[in-house]
């Protein structure tokens, strides 16, 4: 018996252009998409509103891994920002 996709993206059910619109900078950054979309769901479209969030908060996020947090810190570095201390 096939396994049935529980992912929204593979049954279409999510509209990929709406987060095009939004996901500019972290394009830039080279994230991969699923980072992206979990960002943009948590409301965050620019670097700088990292910020605001912890980073374990962050990594938590569903689609975000490893790859994608080392990219953000190194751009958060570039930048001479950091996350949100986790105390």
């Amino acid at each position: 018996m096939a396994k049935k996709s529980i992912c929204a993206v593979t049954r279409g059910e999510v509209d990929l252009d709406a987060y095009e619109a939004k996901d500019g900078e972290w394009r830039a950054l080279g994230l991969a998409a699923p980072a992206r979309r979990a960002l943009i769901n948590a409301g965050l479209t620019k670097l700088t509103q990292l910020k605001t969030k912890k980073r374990g908060w962050v990594a938590e996020l569903h689609g975000m891994g490893p790859n994608a947090l080392k990219k953000l810190d190194e751009a958060m570095t570039a930048q001479g920002i950091q996350f949100r201390s986790e105390r």
